[in-house]
């Protein structure tokens, strides 16, 4: 099994893709297709030299991507603010990204070619791999599964397949690619990136985006925070504080002319002041305004504030998850 990054408990990028399944057999496919949860786009293959032709299309797509990640990293690195950077990025891909697969599941046993052959001929493709064995395969899993081939495998026959599978897959969808992790590390300190280690930071983070509708997600840390986006294309800035950057931020409400009382609201972690995010965003440090915050739900002091971002940095409808769901939930190869 290829092992996941451990770079960051919390992913520094994620975004949805697609599952594809193989299957020789129709009626199958279309069971899976329907116990598969609703917000998962599903591509159904019958045969494996369609499921073959079409995931080998998706290395130099990813790795066009990939190098648009670098290159945003580089421009910040030459002074370019990240957050509008990310904006525009979401905007020009529109919903090409959410179109590639990350995650397919492929039958073992069929007529024209087995699934290890059929997951043999996607050498350049970096996504996860579940294969599905009868009775008499699970030593020919096994060795897969020891050679790196598949990242899991499941027993056709086990009682309950549906629940095991989709539990298998949502555990795979979950994990991102460790090239974009390593680029993403670069915008932290040592500091943030052990944060972002902590298994409940990683889940007071995931709760509060959940709590949104967030789908996708980058987390930097000059500001701090994660930038994410909604399934309706909307963005989102989840700012996040230390206790030692909330004094600083006290200071600097009280240099702006924000009154006392909201100077010691910040140093209590009940309000920030997004005078980086606004500075980031092209506007002076005094145009920043307070937002109500809260401790986060984890071990670390962390202190959080989730700010919807205006409709011009907001990349839209043709950006948007759920509108791709709309016409592109469920695709036959």
């Amino acid at each position: 099994m290829r092992k996941p990054t451990d770079i960051a408990c919390f992913p520094l990028y994620w975004r949805p893709g697609r599952v594809a399944f193989l299957d020789d057999d129709p009626d199958y496919l279309e069971m899976l297709a329907e116990v598969m949860p609703e917000d998962w786009a599903v591509s159904l293959f019958e045969q494996p030299a369609a499921f073959i032709r079409s995931l080998q299309q998706e290395p130099p797509l990813e790795s066009t991507d990939e190098w648009q990640h670098r290159r945003m990293l580089e421009r910040w690195r030459d002074g370019a603010a990240l957050i509008p950077q990310l904006v525009e990025y979401w905007r020009q891909d529109g919903q090409a990204r959410y179109a590639r697969h990350n995650v397919c599941v492929v039958d073992y046993s069929m007529p024209a070619m087995n699934g290890i052959e059929a997951l043999d001929e996607l050498v350049q493709w970096s996504g996860h791999r579940v294969l599905l064995t009868g009775r008499a395969d699970e030593q020919i899993a096994v060795r897969a599964f020891n050679r790196g081939i598949i990242d899991q495998y499941i027993p056709k026959q086990s009682p309950d397949i549906t629940e095991r599978l989709i539990s298998c897959v949502r555990e795979l969808r979950a994990l991102t690619s460790e090239r974009l992790q390593q680029t993403w590390r670069n915008t932290l300190s040592w500091t943030q990136l052990q944060l972002m280690r902590d298994t409940s930071v990683a889940g007071a983070l995931r709760a509060a985006l959940d709590q949104r509708g967030c789908v996708e997600h980058f987390v930097i840390g000059d500001p701090f925070g994660v930038l994410a986006l909604d399934a309706e294309g909307r963005s989102w800035w989840l700012q996040l504080e230390t206790p030692r950057r909330l004094e600083e931020l006290a200071q600097l409400a009280q240099e702006i002319g924000f009154d006392a009382q909201t100077q010691n609201d910040i140093r209590a972690g009940r309000c920030v002041l997004d005078a980086e995010l606004t500075l980031g965003l092209g506007r002076s440090r005094r145009q920043a305004e307070r937002h109500p915050a809260q401790r986060l739900d984890c071990g670390p002091e962390l202190y959080g504030a989730c700010i919807a971002l205006s409709e011009a940095w907001c990349p839209g409808a043709a950006s948007a998850y759920r509108s791709y769901l709309d016409r592109a939930r469920l695709l036959r190869g």
